[in-house]
């Protein structure tokens, strides 16, 4: 069966080629949306979306994802990740409050709104602890904290930023990780594949160059992969964990998850396994399935 598919993007990296050449190698129509090039009216659909069976969203930019999966909805079309998803996961507060309140295993973490009490909150933890900003990817703008001087810099540097974001200081206990964290690329709690990224520095993103190999999931991470990704309200989602001892922590679930260097690290076929999740969607003719989430 043929389906007719929306890419939205800003920008078609390698992980949205391996997503085009797969879906027209099975003889898909695809419609190309450069949200950037767009308009979206409150009252009418864009006609942009006219006979679309599903729409995936790719889109670099938050806040382009958050409103433009938000319109989706609004005109009734299907479209993955749901805007209620990407909200949670777009925003590291309430990607942790999602977690916790799941009962998934998350990192200890606090949230403060002034300098004052953001030190209080960090000297609770002890050095090192983890400062990140709520909204970002790709290991940017976290910081170890190491010492109460350490500390009092970044938060200063954070405040005079501007960005009301930078006044939200998101504070994590820093978790003792073996050189690793663990990405699981999952659709509705369901794992594709999983890959270890291993690094020297304590931040191990493939974005900052970490080295990639297949990682073998137990009982243990799967249970938590079907779990995170149920408190999130499911999806084509990248979850993150980090072993911490015997066990494992869930540190953070992606909505726009990147999976090229995923595809060059496993046996598995990716692109492939994505799309026939895709069509498996778009024949449904339905939205992944809406969390009820208060903002």
């Amino acid at each position: 069966m043929s389906v007719k598919l929306g890419i939205l993007y800003s920008r078609i990296r390698k992980d949205e080629k391996l997503l085009l050449n797969e879906l027209r190698e099975r003889g898909h129509e695809v419609e190309k949306i450069d949200v950037r090039k767009e308009s979206f009216d409150i009252g009418e659909a864009n006609a942009v979306f006219a006979d679309l069976d599903l729409v995936v969203d790719r889109c670099l930019a938050t806040s382009r994802s958050l409103y433009t999966t938000k319109f989706c909805h609004a005109y009734g079309v299907p479209v993955v990740n749901n805007h209620e998803t990407a909200d949670v996961c777009a925003d590291k507060v309430k990607n942790s409050l999602a977690l916790e309140s799941a009962g998934v295993p998350t990192p200890a973490t606090k949230v403060a709104f002034t300098k004052e009490s953001a030190l209080e909150a960090i000297e609770s933890f002890g050095y090192p602890c983890v400062l990140k900003p709520v909204v970002g990817s790709w290991g940017r703008l976290m910081a170890k904290v190491d010492s109460r001087s350490a500390a009092e810099a970044i938060l200063e540097h954070k405040a005079t930023l501007g960005h009301y974001e930078h006044k939200v200081f998101y504070i994590q206990e820093f978790v003792e990780k073996p050189g690793r964290d663990i990405r699981v690329l999952a659709v509705d709690g369901e794992p594709i594949a999983a890959m270890a990224r291993s690094s020297e520095h304590w931040l191990t993103n493939a974005a900052k160059g970490a080295e990639t190999e297949a990682f073998e999931l137990d009982d243990e991470a799967l249970t938590l992969v079907e779990g995170a990704s149920d408190a999130v309200g499911g999806g084509l989602l990248g979850v993150d964990l980090m072993e911490a001892g015997d066990s494992y922590t869930v540190h953070e679930v992606n909505h726009t998850v990147e999976f090229k260097a995923l595809d060059d690290a496993v046996d598995v076929d990716v692109p492939a396994a994505v799309v026939d999740w895709l069509e498996a969607k778009a024949e449904a003719g339905t939205d992944t399935h809406e969390l009820e989430v208060t903002a």
